[in-house]
């Protein structure tokens, strides 16, 4: 995730943390892949949405 205060966004999450992170807490890697992508999508535009509304 890359963000910056000078007007930056976050394009998305690194996705192979997330799916060793998944892993380790004894989720399948099928179901991480499958479930991941689409929560990232929502999360990444929200987090962009807060950070308009506390910068601009």
């Amino acid at each position: 995730m890359a963000a910056g205060a000078n007007g930056g966004a976050v394009l998305g999450w690194d996705m192979g943390a997330a799916l060793h992170l998944g892993t380790a807490l004894g989720l399948s890697p099928r179901i991480i892949a499958e479930l991941l992508p689409p929560i990232e999508a929502v999360m990444v535009r929200k987090i962009n949405d807060n950070m308009d509304q506390h910068h601009g």
